[in-house]
């Protein structure tokens, strides 16, 4: 039993068949389907680059609002600091 503990057996299941195919036949294919699937990856193609502009703008917003917020942060800084020496004559 190769090292295994005695009264234990591997067991293994028989392999699955695979489902039939099923055979397309002409007839049931809709005539305009080549222009509706061309439609159709048209669109998803577009969506696809109108996701990757929205990406963009969206990271470009973020950095923007970042710099905004470090600016308005060094711009206190500087007025506060600006303050303290008046009132305090540091």
């Amino acid at each position: 039993m190769d090292g295994l503990r005695p009264g234990i057996r591997l067991t293994t299941l028989p392999g699955m068949a695979l489902p039939e195919r099923k055979e397309v036949e002409e007839e049931l294919l809709d005539p305009t389907a080549v222009h509706q699937a061309y439609r159709r990856e048209r669109l998803r193609r577009r969506a696809r680059e109108q996701r990757a502009r929205d990406r963009q703008l969206a990271g470009l917003r973020f950095w923007f609002a970042v710099m905004l917020v470090i600016g308005t942060s060094i711009f206190l800084a500087v007025v506060i600091w600006h303050e303290i020496h008046r009132l305090f004559g540091l």
